[in-house]
């Protein structure tokens, strides 16, 4: 039987910078590791320029927040550097500030409102993780090919990244 090569566009493996995370609570928690572990077994990640430097995935990733920029720090299947990614950090500064809000407001929610309230609480905050996800895949134009679902899984550890005690 024929062994099925995992695809090179994806993500095999990814680490948070945990230096430049203050305080997490066990929401947060919960949404970092589902991330992590949903990017890893399923997503789409191909950086052009590592590419046509002769770089092949499945990717390791490291993510860190350095003077203001995240750093997308890029290895090949074999290990080796193959470059990296730096965004500024502003872009996002207002779209996470929301996410954090609604977060907040339906965590608060969860043990008193309504179903109907709940609801509502988490079609918003959907709508602004899916805002955040739609500016990450602006960001990334030209620098890496990436699907919907990468970028919003992206934006989740962006906004751990973001986490200040």
């Amino acid at each position: 039987m024929a062994e099925t090569v995992p695809h090179p566009n994806r993500i095999a493996a990814i680490s948070l910078d945990e230096s430049t995370v203050l305080a997490r609570g066990p929401q947060v928690e919960q949404e970092r590791g589902a991330a992590l572990r949903d990017l890893v077994v399923d997503s789409h990640f191909r950086p052009i320029r590592a590419i046509e430097l002769g770089h092949s995935g499945p990717w390791s990733l490291d993510l860190a927040v350095v003077d203001g920029r995240l750093a997308i720090g890029l290895r090949d299947h074999h290990g080796r550097d193959a470059g990296g990614i730096g965004l500024g950090l502003a872009r996002f500064r207002r779209t996470v500030r929301e996410y954090f809000a609604i977060c907040d407001s339906y965590f608060k929610a969860v043990r008193k409102a309504s179903a109907q309230e709940l609801e509502t609480l988490d079609m918003a905050r959907r709508g602004i993780h899916d805002r955040g996800a739609r500016h990450l895949l602006e960001a990334l134009d030209g620098k890496v090919e990436l699907d919907h679902d990468t970028a919003r899984r992206l934006f989740t550890l962006v906004c751990v990244l973001h986490i200040r005690a």
